[in-house]
């Protein structure tokens, strides 16, 4: 009898462990998982700590991906628009994670793209795409709007145009809330 007992419970937490994600999607109105990757400019961690405070727009892509190519450009005229505010984009490669392609690309590479785009925002890398669980990631690009308080304002999946009316209202909003 106690020999079922722990087996039903064994049972039941690698079952809670496994069903986790489908519990906990990441939506709108949820709090933004904690992301891991490496700033390529600093070569130091970042994590979504390194935004605390901040409105944060979390962009994943690849130097791969021709939608992410054709995004870039719309993000640096709003992360220039808004600069001297506390919006930060966190644009994360995941280059070389062979979920996504057998293409690898590392850190120099990613460099390189980012500065022939002329891009000045963060330039992050998660090389082993340690954050597709948590974030749900469906495919590149995809981006997540995250206020202040790490809660997820909006969720992008493809390109999108960043300087369109409504996203810099939107943010120009968050930003105005404390």
């Amino acid at each position: 009898m106690i020999a079922g007992v722990v087996m039903t419970a064994v049972f039941g937490v690698a079952l809670a462990i496994k069903l986790r994600p489908q519990l906990n999607p990441v939506e709108i109105g949820s709090r933004a998982p904690t992301f891991h990757a490496t700033d390529l400019r600093a070569k130091s961690p970042a994590s979504l700590d390194t935004y605390r405070d901040k409105v944060v727009l979390l962009n994943i892509w690849a130097t791969w991906c021709p939608p992410c190519r054709a995004e870039m450009p719309s993000m640096e005229k709003l992360h220039k628009k808004l600069a001297g505010t506390d919006f930060r984009i966190a644009a994360v490669s995941v280059d070389g994670d062979a979920f996504y392609s057998q293409e690898q690309a590392g850190p120099k590479d990613i460099l390189a793209f980012a500065n022939g785009l002329g891009l000045t925002f963060d330039i992050l890398h998660d090389l082993i795409c340690e954050n597709r669980p948590a974030y749900d990631i469906f495919g590149v690009p995809e981006s997540y709007l995250i206020d202040r308080h790490g809660v997820i304002v909006k969720r992008v999946i493809g390109a999108t145009n960043w300087e369109d009316p409504v996203n810099e209202m939107l943010i120009r909003r968050l930003l105005s809330e404390q």
